[in-house]
């Protein structure tokens, strides 16, 4: 299969510099797979399990949040919020955060705290998800 140059920098840094097969990541609008000779696109990205496949086609899977996605003649960058690798996530910590962001939404005493600890929420089940699957 034809293959791309993907280039993953987040705020923590580079993440990933390759060439690659496909990128599936989840957008504002649903998940979108870029593929070789895809057409320009930039998109916005929401949180989600973004699925990298290489060019060997080993896939990797990673907790993606937030951030933009663009492909420019055959070139795709992803610059993500936050970037974790399955391998490289914690799931202790992962389902430490769900608890307290759990305990935090029933004590919420305003909707600012409480919308805030849902977010809270569904980063952690991310990467929850992306160890899981």
């Amino acid at each position: 299969m034809a293959t791309f140059h993907l280039e993953v920098l987040s705020l923590d840094g580079p993440e990933f510099e390759g060439e690659v097969e496909r990128i599936i990541v989840r957008t504002q609008n649903g998940d979108v797979a870029i593929l070789a000779n895809h057409t320009n696109y930039c998109t916005a990205i929401g949180m989600g399990t973004a699925k990298v496949v290489l060019a060997d086609g080993t896939v990797r899977r990673a907790a993606c949040i937030g951030g933009m996605l663009t492909m420019l003649n055959n070139e795709c960058r992803v610059l993500p919020t936050t970037w974790e690798f399955s391998d490289d996530i914690d799931l202790e910590r992962a389902n430490k955060a769900k608890q307290v962001a759990e305990e935090r939404i029933e004590k919420a005493k305003s909707e600012q705290e409480r919308v805030r600890a849902e977010a809270k929420l569904y980063r952690a089940l991310v990467r929850i998800q992306t160890v899981g699957r």
